[in-house]
C-alpha cells in the first residue's frame, strides 16, 4: 500500500471481483462475474440499530484516529486489518474512566454517546466470520470484506465514516480506512523506531497517487471498492 514496496505475484488471485456480492460489476464493456464465496455468506450477525451505529461510527472513527497518532500498546496485531479489529473491538467496549485511562484518552476530549450492546449483541467485534466460514477473533482483510462486510460502491459518494476501502494486489489485500476527513492506513510494514507504519492520506491525493495500484478509482482493477461492516443497521 501506499508507503510501502508490494511485490508482483506470478499467479494472481481471482480477487478482482470482491466487487458485488450479486450480479458481478462493470469494467469499461466486460461484466465481471462475482467469485463464489460472495455467494456463499453465512447468516448475518446481529445488527445495530440506527443509534447505536451512529454511536459506533463516531467511536470507531475515533479509534482510529487516535491510533494513527499514536498506536495504543493494547494493539498488539500491527497491520491493516488488526487496526480494523483492534478500532471496532474497543468501539464497542464500555468506555469507563478505567478504559479512557488505559488509552490515554484525552481528558478534554468529549467523547461520543455509548454503543451499549444488547445481550444478543455482546459478541460483536470478538468473533468474525473467518473464510472458512468459522467464528475467531482473527480475521484476515480478505475474510472482513469476504465474510463480515458488505459491498456498497466503488465512488467515493457511497462512503461513510467507518467505511473499509480495500484493494486486490494478487496475493496480498489491503484494508483502509475512511474516517470522513481522511482515509487511515497501515501500510503492513514491520514498525521502526521511526516509523509506526501508520498513515494519513487526503482521498484526493490518493486519487493522484503514482503507483495507480492504489487509487480508489473504479476504474482501477485494483480497487475492490468500499466496503461497510454488516453489522451496521445501513449495511445491505
Amino acid at each position: 500500500m501506499p508507503g510501502v514496496t508490494v511485490r508482483h505475484p506470478q499467479r494472481r488471485a481471482c480477487m478482482q471481483a470482491l466487487g458485488l456480492a450479486l450480479g458481478g460489476w462493470a469494467l469499461g464493456d466486460a461484466v465481471l462475474a462475482p467469485p463464489a464465496w460472495a455467494q456463499d455468506r453465512p447468516a448475518p450477525p446481529p445488527r445495530l440499530d440506527t443509534a447505536q451505529t451512529a454511536a459506533f461510527r463516531a467511536w470507531f472513527v475515533a479509534i482510529v484516529s487516535d491510533q494513527v497518532r499514536r498506536p495504543s500498546p493494547r494493539w498488539q496485531h500491527r497491520d491493516c486489518a488488526g487496526l480494523v479489529r483492534f478500532a471496532v473491538a474497543e468501539a464497542l467496549r464500555p468506555h469507563d474512566a478505567r478504559w479512557r485511562h488505559a488509552m490515554g484518552w484525552p481528558a478534554r476530549q468529549l467523547p461520543p454517546p455509548e454503543v451499549a450492546l444488547r445481550t444478543e449483541q455482546a459478541e460483536l467485534g470478538r468473533r468474525w466470520t473467518t473464510a472458512s466460514g468459522a467464528r475467531s477473533a482473527f480475521a484476515s482483510a480478505i475474510a472482513m470484506v469476504q465474510r463480515n462486510a458488505c459491498l456498497v460502491g466503488r465512488d467515493r459518494a457511497s462512503a461513510q465514516p467507518g467505511d473499509l476501502l480495500c484493494f486486490d494486489q494478487g496475493d496480498d489485500q489491503h484494508l483502509m480506512v475512511w474516517t470522513g476527513r481522511a482515509v487511515a492506513y497501515h501500510t503492513g510494514a514491520a514498525p521502526r523506531p521511526d516509523d509506526n507504519g501508520l498513515r494519513w492520506q487526503r482521498w484526493e491525493r490518493l486519487m493522484a497517487w503514482p503507483d495507480t495500484r492504489w487509487r480508489p478509482r473504479a476504474d482501477n482493477p485494483n480497487f475492490a471498492g468500499i466496503y461497510r461492516l454488516a453489522f451496521l443497521a445501513d449495511a445491505t
